[in-house]
């Protein structure tokens, strides 16, 4: 895909993700369920990857993938920077980072979509409860099905970790987001700007990004099946 290509499907990635997350568009991004969730599955996450975090060359990269792609953070100033600069983004950054803007985009998106299916699930499951538990979300992750949008969802976390890795190949990434830095905080785009700097800096750490994220892909996988598929232990992969 050209640049113009990956442009315009960051555009329209970017207006699902943005219309996705307000309330006026979509009232069940105003539930209790939604905050809820969101807590619990960053703290599953958390222990899911706590082999990542306790490995110093992958902790950054393990905390960049939860603090800045699948994580509970509240992305609205990031895609704010994107859509600000989107035609001046198509004519600096490479094409891969660019398509490794739009797949983290598409990823948001879709895990906030997925995640008011699971809201709908959950107030016809628990209309009194508050709080999630192991047995209440697997209900509701079956409940919801959608196995091909979980798949997807699953391939997009790779592809953002790969475009990264792709970029450590590319020359000139470094010097580029170095320069861009003071241009960047005197424009007020820092969440963009950090976003691309943290993503770099955590995969260039890595000994080998192909494999951290193939890792990723195959557990996170086997964990959706498992949900989907009614296991007893969906997270204990070594079972």
């Amino acid at each position: 895909m050209t640049a113009s290509d990956i442009s315009a499907r960051l555009a329209r990635r970017l207006a699902w993700h943005q219309a996705l997350h307000d309330p006026d568009f979509d009232p069940r991004a105003r539930s209790h369920w939604l905050a809820e969730l969101r807590r619990w599955q960053a703290a599953r996450l958390r222990v899911s990857f706590a082999h990542f975090l306790e490995d110093p060359a992958r902790a950054p990269a393990a905390n960049f993938f939860l603090g800045d792609v699948y994580g509970d953070r509240d992305f609205t100033r990031r895609d704010a920077d994107i859509a600000r600069v989107l035609p001046t983004m198509r004519r600096l950054l490479p094409a891969p980072l660019l398509a490794t803007v739009a797949d983290a985009i598409e990823l948001g998106a879709l895990s906030q979509a997925l995640d008011l299916h699971m809201v709908d699930a959950l107030q016809r499951l628990a209309p009194r409860r508050r709080r999630l538990d192991d047995a209440l979300y697997a209900e509701a992750y079956r409940a919801v099905g959608r196995a091909g949008l979980r798949r997807r969802q699953v391939r997009l976390i790779g592809r953002v970790g790969r475009g990264f890795g792709k970029a450590l190949k590319m020359r000139g990434v470094s010097a580029l987001l170095a320069f861009s830095r003071g241009p960047a905080r005197l424009a007020g785009l820092t969440e963009l700007q950090g976003f691309l700097e943290r993503g770099y800096a955590a995969f260039e750490a890595l000994g080998d990004p192909d494999a951290f994220v193939a890792e990723i892909e195959r557990d996170e996988g086997e964990v959706s099946r498992r949900l989907l598929a009614g296991h007893p232990a969906p997270y204990a992969l070594d079972d």
